[in-house]
């Protein structure tokens, strides 16, 4: 699959690469101005761009932005909302939120990588309306229930 990206020149960035042969995902560096850091306070979310924009080649692919694990695990420095969705049809700069839900302050740097952005197949639905659903074993149970272990 073939991804067109436009490097935002006043930005300056570099385009994105897998890391190994293995890698599902590219990391998104921060575009933030040279020689300056910008800090997340504890609690708090910054919008981070990334001087990248793409255009893919399927109508049929969304890029999905994912938080780092090192970042999250180590330094409590996730995605605002959780995952973000970038459509098919979008093609301004793609930014990412970030939150700081630990106590301490985070600076991030120009170049620094802040989230990972993978590729997936996008499947249109079709909604039916109909009175009643097919029943399965697990029926209307949620939120727990299928137990911890």
């Amino acid at each position: 699959m073939e991804i067109k990206v436009k490097l935002l020149l006043s930005r300056g960035m570099e385009m994105p690469a897998y890391a190994t042969d293995g890698s599902a995902a590219v990391d998104l560096r921060a575009a933030i101005e040279a020689d300056t850091t910008l800090t997340i306070a504890p609690g708090e979310r910054a919008l981070i761009p990334t001087g990248l924009a793409i255009s893919p080649e399927s109508k049929n692919v969304v890029a999905i932005i994912a938080a780092r694990s090192g970042l999250a695990i180590k330094k409590g420095i996730c995605l605002a909302n959780s995952i973000g969705v970038i459509d098919s049809d979008y093609r301004g700069e793609i930014c990412v939120g970030l939150l700081n839900t630990s106590k301490e302050p985070f600076s991030v740097a120009r170049g620094d990588r802040i989230a990972q952005m993978m590729f997936m197949p996008v499947y249109a639905a079709r909604f039916l309306q109909v009175d009643s659903l097919d029943d399965t074993e697990r029926g209307t149970g949620g939120f727990g229930s299928t137990g911890v272990k």
